[in-house]
């Protein structure tokens, strides 16, 4: 499957929502496939099971809006714990609450994975154009 922008946050975008801005805190979730379907319907970081969430980065740095294209640095998620083989990630807006933590981007196509978590450092090398265009 190719990375896809989760439907419900771009209708939250198009609308201004509180939340849907990539100006906030944007984290990458990584994901194991074997707990977790990609749905269109998912709107929420609560959305994706925490059976599998194998790993949470810190927000992205040094974040680019340039023609169309989000981009930010590279991540490297710290330690992260051993566990289930790791295929996919998900883009998040973190309100601090999986509740109202939007989800963003789904990612299957990501320099790093798939990866399997054994509690050392996962590093994440975003595409040379960029994270996405819209």
């Amino acid at each position: 499957m190719p990375n896809l922008w989760y439907p419900k946050w771009k209708e939250a975008r198009l609308q201004s929502t509180a939340g849907a801005a990539l100006d906030g805190d944007v984290c990458a979730v990584l994901i194991d496939l074997g707990n977790y379907t990609y749905n269109a319907a998912d709107e929420f970081l609560e959305d994706i099971p925490l059976a599998a969430q194998t790993g949470i980065s810190t927000p992205l740095q040094s974040k680019t809006y340039a023609g169309g294209v989000f981009d930010a640095a590279d991540i490297t998620l710290v330690a992260v714990p051993a566990g289930p083989h790791t295929e996919a990630m998900a883009l998040f807006v973190d309100s601090g609450d999986p509740a109202t933590s939007r989800l963003v981007m789904y990612m299957d196509q990501v320099t790093g994975l798939p990866v399997t978590p054994d509690g050392t450092d996962i590093e994440i090398h975003w595409n040379e154009l960029g994270i996405a265009a819209l």
